[in-house]
């Protein structure tokens, strides 16, 4: 089994790959995490839960975009699996189905996802991640990174707005039916949430209209399936497409492409 690591700055995403499918898949809290056993415990709970052995992980891919937890991922992977990990990084970047201008300033996450994005669904697509930041990743046919787009991502935004005013709660993220907000929680759900999508669309119109042709759209990230107006504007919601480009990009280092 393959087991791709996704760490962002909310979540660690752990993902496990049959050789078919994603037949498992968990998160934890990115920080504090201070040592590897913390890894290896959570997983190995998991697995036990859920009927899996621990000693059938044969191969692991990481993501990382927390310097201060690649030292910590890589312990974990060298004491753990037998395999030695592919730990994605700009050195392996020219190995890759696609191309970027700027190696040493784009995440590994949206590497990932450009990969899936090419290789899936053939390019000339606008990825459009839903995390802890909400970024839009522009890959053409042929695999080149047109360019990359990043705004605060929904919790983030809540969590700033509510978080530098006195007297603003802390609300959930639902998306209220009238987008005149007739109390405080709904004023703040609808100034984010239906603010989002009218810049998720906007950006979207901008894109294409700058590119002069129309583009597939994917949605990824956890908060993906929140904002269902947007649902619409997608040609599909694809949850696990970044752990799918760590997948692809494992097997083309294996393979030595």
């Amino acid at each position: 089994m393959l087991l791709a690591i996704d760490a962002g700055n909310t979540n660690v995403v752990f993902g496990i790959h049959n050789g078919e499918k994603w037949i498992h898949e968990w998160r934890m809290n990115t920080l504090p995490v201070k040592r590897a056993s913390e890894y290896e415990m959570f997983l190995r709970l998991n697995f036990l839960e859920n009927n899996l052995h621990f000693d059938d992980i044969s191969r692991v891919v990481i993501s990382s975009v927390v310097p201060q937890l690649n030292s910590v991922l890589e312990e974990f992977a060298a004491a753990s699996i037998k395999d030695e990990p592919v730990f994605l990084g700009p050195k392996w970047y020219d190995k890759l189905p696609v191309r970027t201008q700027n190696p040493y300033e784009i995440g590994t996450d949206l590497l990932a996802n450009a990969v899936a994005a090419k290789e899936i669904y053939g390019g000339d697509t606008i990825v459009v991640d839903f995390g802890t930041a909400l970024t839009f990743t522009v890959v053409d046919k042929d695999g080149l990174i047109l360019g990359v787009n990043i705004a605060p991502g929904l919790k983030t935004a809540i969590k700033a707005l509510v978080g530098q005013t006195a007297q603003l709660p802390e609300v959930p993220l639902e998306l209220p039916e009238s987008v005149l907000g007739k109390n405080t929680i709904h004023a703040i759900q609808n100034g984010v949430l239906w603010g989002y999508i009218s810049m998720v669309e906007g950006m979207l119109d901008r894109i294409q209209q700058e590119l002069g042709r129309e583009m597939k759209v994917v949605a990824t990230g956890g908060l993906s399936s929140i904002l269902t107006p947007l649902h619409k504007r997608f040609d599909k919601v694809d949850r696990h497409l970044t752990l799918d480009g760590l997948r692809i990009i494992h097997q083309l280092m294996k393979d030595g492409k």
